[in-house]
């Protein structure tokens, strides 16, 4: 069986960063990409989000494209981002002539033959000396339980299937979550139906631009939980929330007086630990996503806090340096998406460079 220096899993924005750098370094790799075309979780979003609202956080490393053309030309902002970024995603895989390889779902990593791990992907087997696991969370919406969800008559969705605010017109809606999409959407769904904001903590307001210093604050928060085994934070406390432009109107409706999490849900409603009940016909849970690494399970890589263990950069498996991690913890964000891809393929080299010095050894 053809043998690989590595194979990175998922072709998102940090997959694709990790090849273009695995490339320059001259590390003959594979990626494998479970989507049937390019664009990562990009090609999932809602329509409403444009290129106006994505403010140049997708963008690959030294893409030579036309600048005319790209994502972030001047006068297109109006476009969706879920078709401008995976056309710009197709042409970065094709001007660096990335080995990217689709569908392929992998399903398993294990250990293989003497040091190196075996990649499964249903009856496909490649063999590897590293892995690079860019698998992102999209695939892993989270909805925490609570009681009486299952005999809720209304509808129930998770943003990653946001169907469009028309689908909530007439139904009071819920929005569950304190995140950066829970206040989008609020904004869109607050316009045509009557809506109640539920988080569990108060959500924090940034009423400054966001810098690179918070951007790299943000980052840093989540490579220290990483480090000490403990799963990834969300990066929100750090960075704040904001209101955009198009978000003014449903704050004025009051769409963002924020209420305390309620304790279970009913047939027509939710309920709150002291008896206060508020009828609703819909949930739109915006409780995030959790990191897609259970093909990662035999490799045994998660600490008794939940968590793997991370290095200083934030990519290296503590555990098992054939391992990088992009798109997990501190670049689960798109703000630290490309460093990482950088990092996780010098720990690539590393790796390489460890294991032929160990064979020369044993030899």
């Amino acid at each position: 069986m053809e043998i690989w220096d590595s194979i990175v899993v998922g072709a998102g924005q940090a997959g694709l960063s990790a090849s273009f750098h695995l490339g320059r370094r001259g590390v003959r790799h594979l990626v494998l990409d479970a989507a049937a075309a390019p664009g990562g979780a990009w090609q999932h979003r809602w329509d409403s989000l444009s290129m106006a609202d994505v403010h140049g956080v997708h963008e690959l490393p030294h893409h030579s494209g036309d600048p005319a053309a790209g994502p972030g030309a001047p006068g297109r902002d109006d476009r969706p981002a879920n078709r401008a970024v995976p056309a710009y995603f197709a042409d970065y895989e094709r001007r660096h002539a990335l080995p990217v390889l689709r569908p392929v779902r992998v399903d398993r990593v294990a250990d293989g033959p003497g040091a190196m791990l075996r990649v499964h992907a249903g009856e496909r087997t490649w063999l590897t000396r590293t892995l690079v696991n860019a698998s992102g969370t999209w695939s892993q919406p989270y909805v925490p339980a609570y009681p009486g969800a299952a005999g809720f008559a209304g509808l129930q969705v998770h943003t990653r299937d946001y169907p469009g605010a028309e689908a909530f017109r007439g139904r009071r809606t819920v929005v569950v979550g304190g995140g950066a999409s829970a206040v989008q959407l609020l904004g869109e769904v607050a316009l045509v139906t009557d809506t109640l904001w539920v988080t569990r903590r108060e959500p924090v307001w940034r009423t400054d631009d966001f810098t690179s210093e918070a951007g790299r604050a943000a980052v840093a928060l989540v490579e220290d939980r990483v480090r000490r085994g403990l799963p990834p934070a969300s990066v929100v406390g750090v960075t704040g929330l904001a209101l955009r432009e198009q978000e003014r109107a449903a704050a004025a409706l009051g769409a963002y007086d924020r209420q305390p999490m309620f304790a279970s849900l009913e047939r027509d409603g939710v309920r709150w630990a002291g008896g206060r009940f508020e009828p609703a016909q819909a949930v739109l849970w915006a409780t995030g996503f959790r990191p897609a690494v259970r093909h990662l399970a035999p490799l045994h890589l998660r600490t008794r806090e939940g968590g793997i263990r991370l290095d200083r950069h934030g990519t290296t498996a503590v555990d098992d340096p054939r391992v990088q991690l992009v798109g997990y913890g501190p670049s689960a964000s798109t703000i630290g998406a490309n460093r990482a891809g950088r990092h996780a393929a010098a720990g690539v080299v590393s790796a390489l460079r460890a294991g032929s010095d160990g064979a020369a050894q044993a030899g």
